[in-house]
């Protein structure tokens, strides 16, 4: 790859909109989850998948539960934002935090971590 192309790709991963939203981590046997938030849920799902097959832990709430694979959990979205073209990181990531404090209010009555 040529400096150009470099510069380029470097570019377009500067102007790539975002995808966050808030998304949960659920324990299949018990029905706990922990609820998390993220302006970037293709990162936060890439390293649950990651924990599970290295079997290390994704989340130190989770670690007593987690066992040697991790197994036992999954990673759901709840619900995702895409940043607008005019919107800034900041006014993302409230937007994101808005939609958080939503979900826990609709998940208040659910086992949590």
């Amino acid at each position: 790859m040529d400096k150009q192309q470099r510069r380029e790709a470097a570019a377009a991963y500067k102007t790539r909109r975002q995808l966050g939203g808030v998304f949960q981590i659920r324990n299949t046997e018990t029905g706990r989850i922990l609820l998390r938030r993220t302006a970037d849920l293709r990162g936060s799902q890439n390293r649950f998948q990651f924990a599970q097959m290295t079997g290390s832990c994704v989340d130190y709430a989770l670690q007593s539960d987690w066992g040697r694979d991790g197994k036992t959990f999954v990673f759901e979205v709840l619900e995702h934002l895409t940043q607008k073209e005019t919107q800034s990181e900041a006014e993302f990531k409230a937007d994101v935090d808005a939609l958080f404090e939503l979900w826990q209010e609709k998940l208040a009555d659910v086992p949590q971590y």
